[in-house]
C-alpha cells in the first residue's frame, strides 16, 4: 500500500513540476519583448545555474557545491546584461570578453585539478579552423557573415580542440588556463558583438525562443550522442592504432586496397560462370518476351509479368555471378545491400497483392510479419542451428541437412522415392499444362511463368529418377555417408545463406508498409483502367506499381541504411570467418579486439559516409514531396 501511494505521489509530483516548468517557461519567454533586460538577466542565470549544477557534479548534493551554482548564475547574469548597458558598440566586444573571462576563471577554479587537459597547438588551430571554416562557408551560402558567430564559432573549435582531442588529466594549470579561458573570453565578446534588438527583433526572438525551448533538449543530445562522437572518431581516423601518432589517409588507404577488404583478381571467372550463362538467358527471354507484347500493343517494350519476371531474375543472377568473383569486406556490403533490399522489396510487395487477395488475409499478414518481433541475435541463433553441419558420420540435427540427407539415403524402389517421384511429376504436369493452356489462349503472363516454374522441377525429376538427389555418398565398404552441406562455411554463396536470414524478416516489414500504399491507391483509378479493357496485369504495372513508388523508395532507403550496418547476423553465424566479413563486424574487430583505434575509426568513417548519401537523397525527397 506504501508502495503505491509513493507511486501515485511521484506522478502527481512529476506532472506538477512540468506544469510548472511549462507555466514558467512560457512566462520567462513573455518577458522578451517589454523587460528586455530582465529576460536576458533571468536566461543568464538560468544558463550559470545549470552549467555549473553539471560542472560540479555530486557536490550540489550534499550542499558543497551551492555556493558555485549560485555564483555562476550571477555571472552569467551579468554576462548577459553588462554588454546591453554599455552605449557603445566598440566597447561591448571588450566588455564581453572581460566578464567571459572572469567567468572562465571561476570555471577552471571549480574544476578538479585532475581533469586538467593536454593542450596541443596544432590540434586547436585545426579545430578552430574548421569550425570557422564551416561557419563561414554556411553563412556565406545564406548571404551573411556575423561577427558574432566567427566568434562563436572558433570557441566551439577551442573546445574541440582542447577537451576532445586531448589526453584529459595530464596537463598543467597553463593548459587549464588556454582550455578555458580562451572560450569564455570569445564567447563573451560574441556577446557583446551582437546588436540590440528593438521591439520588432524581439518578437521574432519569442517565436525563436519558443521553438527552441522544445528543440533544444533534443538538439543538445543529437550533438552529445551523434555530432562530437563524429569528430572524435574522425580524429581517430587520421591516427595511429593508439590515437596519438599522426599517420593522415594511411587508415582509409588500408581500407580501400588491401585484398582482405576489396578483392578483384578473379573478375574474369565472372564470364566463365554458369550463372551467368543463366541469368543472360533469362534476360535475353525478358527482353524478348517485353518486344513481343509491346509489338502487339503498339510499344516498345511492354512491363508485364512475362517480361518483367524472367528479365530480373536474369539480373539478379547476373549479379551473384560478379559478386563471386569480386571477393572483401567492402564487397560483402555492397552485395548485402544489393541483394537483401531487392529481395525483401520484391517478396515484400509480393506478399502485400497476394495476401491481399487471400481468404485468411489477417492470419498470412500476421505470420509474414512475425519474425519482425525476433531480434537480428536471436534470429541469427535460430538460422545457425537450422543450417548447421555436424560430422558425416553422425545424425544430422540441423533441419536443411537433415533434409538433405534423408533425400539422399531414399533407395530408388522405396515408398519416399516414389512419393517424390509422384509429388515432382504432378507440379511439373501442372506447369506444363498451364504453359500450354497460356499459350492457346494467348496469355503470355501465365505462359511464360508456367514454363519458366517447370524447368527447376525438372531438374529435380531428372535428378530423382538419374544420378538420385541428396548430401550421401558411398563410402569405402560401400555404406552410404552423409554428406551434409556446410552453408556458413563454405564460400562464394555462404553469404546468400546468412542474407536468406535478413530477407526473412524484413519482409514483413516491406509488406505492411506496401500493403496499406496498395489499399490507399484510388477505386477510381483501377475500376477506369478495368472499364478500358486492361487486365489485372496492367492495372497492377501502369496503374498500382507507379501509385505506390514513393512508398517502394522509402522503403528502399530504410533497408539500404539498414543493411548498410549488418552486424549482429554476421557476429554470430560466423564472426566474418569464412570470407562473410562485413564493415561492421570487422570495426568492431579492429577497435575493440585488436584495440586498433586507427582502423577501427576509419571503417566507422567508411561506413558512415556510406549512408550519408542515401539519407541525404531521402531528405530531399520528402521536403520535394512537402511541396
Amino acid at each position: 500500500m506504501h508502495a503505491l501511494t509513493g507511486a501515485l505521489w511521484g506522478i502527481v509530483a512529476a506532472i506538477g513540476a512540468s506544469a510548472l516548468l511549462f507555466v514558467g517557461v512560457n512566462r520567462l519567454f513573455d518577458l522578451i519583448v517589454d523587460r528586455w533586460r530582465l529576460f536576458l538577466s533571468l536566461i543568464g542565470a538560468l544558463i550559470g545555474a545549470g552549467f555549473f549544477a553539471v560542472l560540479v557534479g555530486n557536490r550540489v548534493l550534499d550542499g558543497s557545491g551551492t555556493t558555485w551554482v549560485i555564483g555562476g548564475a550571477v555571472l552569467f547574469a551579468l554576462l548577459a546584461v553588462a554588454p546591453d548597458l554599455v552605449p557603445d558598440p566598440r566597447l561591448r566586444p571588450v566588455v564581453g570578453a572581460v566578464m567571459g573571462t572572469g567567468i572562465g576563471v571561476l570555471v577552471a577554479v571549480a574544476v578538479d585539478a585532475a581533469v586538467r587537459p593536454t593542450v596541443s597547438p596544432r590540434d586547436l588551430i585545426v579545430m578552430v579552423g574548421i569550425t570557422v571554416g564551416v561557419y563561414v562557408v554556411i553563412s556565406a551560402a545564406r548571404g551573411r557573415i556575423r561577427p558574432g558567430g566567427v566568434l562563436v564559432s572558433a570557441a566551439l573549435g577551442w573546445v574541440a580542440g582542447a577537451w576532445l582531442l586531448g589526453e584529459v588529466g595530464g596537463g598543467s594549470p597553463t593548459s587549464m588556463a588556454l582550455a578555458v579561458l580562451v572560450p569564455f573570453g570569445l564567447l563573451g565578446a560574441a556577446l557583446g558583438a551582437g546588436k540590440r534588438r528593438e521591439r520588432t527583433r524581439r518578437y521574432d526572438l519569442q517565436r525563436q525562443t519558443r521553438v527552441g525551448a522544445f528543440l533544444g533538449p533534443a538538439m543538445f543530445f543529437v550533438s552529445m550522442g551523434l555530432v562530437i562522437p563524429l569528430i572524435r572518431t574522425i580524429y581517430l581516423s587520421l591516427h595511429d592504432s593508439r590515437g596519438r601518432v599522426w599517420v593522415g589517409l594511411k587508415n582509409y588507404g588500408h581500407v580501400l586496397t588491401n585484398k582482405r577488404s576489396l578483392d578483384l583478381e578473379d573478375w574474369a571467372n565472372i564470364f566463365g560462370s554458369r550463372l551467368t550463362y543463366l541469368g543472360a538467358a533469362l534476360l535475353v527471354i525478358g527482353l524478348v518476351a517485353g518486344l513481343w507484347l509491346g509489338r502487339r500493343r503498339g510499344r516498345l517494350l511492354e512491363p508485364a509479368a512475362s517480361s518483367i519476371g524472367p528479365a530480373s531474375v536474369g539480373v539478379f543472377l547476373l549479379m551473384f555471378a560478379m559478386f563471386a568473383s569480386l571477393r572483401g569486406t567492402v564487397m560483402n556490403n555492397l552485395w548485402w545491400v544489393i541483394v537483401v533490399t531487392l529481395l525483401s522489396t520484391v517478396l515484400g510487395l509480393a506478399a502485400a497483392v497476394l495476401a491481399d487477395r487471400a481468404r485468411f488475409e489477417s492470419l498470412a499478414k500476421s505470420l509474414i510479419f512475425m519474425p519482425m518481433a525476433i531480434s537480428f541475435v536471436g534470429a541469427g541463433i535460430i538460422w545457425r542451428f537450422m543450417y548447421i553441419a555436424r560430422p558425416p558420420q553422425k545424425p544430422q540435427t540441423g533441419l536443411f541437412n537433415a533434409i538433405w540427407v534423408g533425400l539422399g539415403t531414399l533407395e530408388p524402389s522405396s515408398t519416399g522415392h516414389l512419393t517424390v517421384i509422384v509429388v515432382l511429376g504432378g507440379v511439373t504436369a501442372a506447369m506444363l499444362g498451364l504453359s500450354i493452356f497460356g499459350t492457346r489462349r494467348r496469355q503470355p503472363d501465365i505462359a511464360i511463368g508456367s514454363a519458366l516454374v517447370a524447368l527447376p522441377f525438372l531438374w529435380l525429376l531428372y535428378r530423382f529418377l538419374g544420378p538420385g538427389l541428396g548430401g550421401v555418398e558411398t563410402g569405402p565398404l560401400g555404406n552410404p555417408i552423409g554428406k551434409p552441406i556446410l552453408f556458413v562455411q563454405e564460400g562464394p554463396f555462404n553469404n546468400v545463406w546468412m542474407m536468406v536470414v535478413l530477407i526473412w524478416i524484413q519482409t514483413g516489414f516491406a509488406m505492411v508498409i506496401l500493403s496499406a500504399a496498395i489499399k490507399a491507391v484510388p477505386g477510381e483509378l483501377l475500376e477506369a483502367a478495368r472499364v478500358d479493357g486492361a487486365t489485372d496485369g496492367q492495372v497492377f504495372f501502369h496503374v498500382t506499381l507507379p501509385t505506390i513508388v514513393p512508398t517502394i523508395s522509402v522503403i528502399v532507403t530504410a533497408l539500404i541504411v539498414l543493411v548498410m550496418k549488418v552486424f549482429d547476423i554476421v557476429r554470430v553465424m560466423t564472426n566474418g570467418n569464412f570470407g562473410t566479413q562485413v564493415i561492421a563486424n570487422e570495426m568492431w574487430q579492429r577497435a575493440f579486439t585488436e584495440f586498433n583505434l586507427g582502423l577501427g575509426s576509419a571503417l566507422a568513417v567508411v561506413l558512415f559516409l556510406s549512408v550519408v548519401p542515401v539519407m541525404g537523397m531521402n531528405i530531399r525527397r520528402m521536403q520535394r514531396n512537402e511541396v
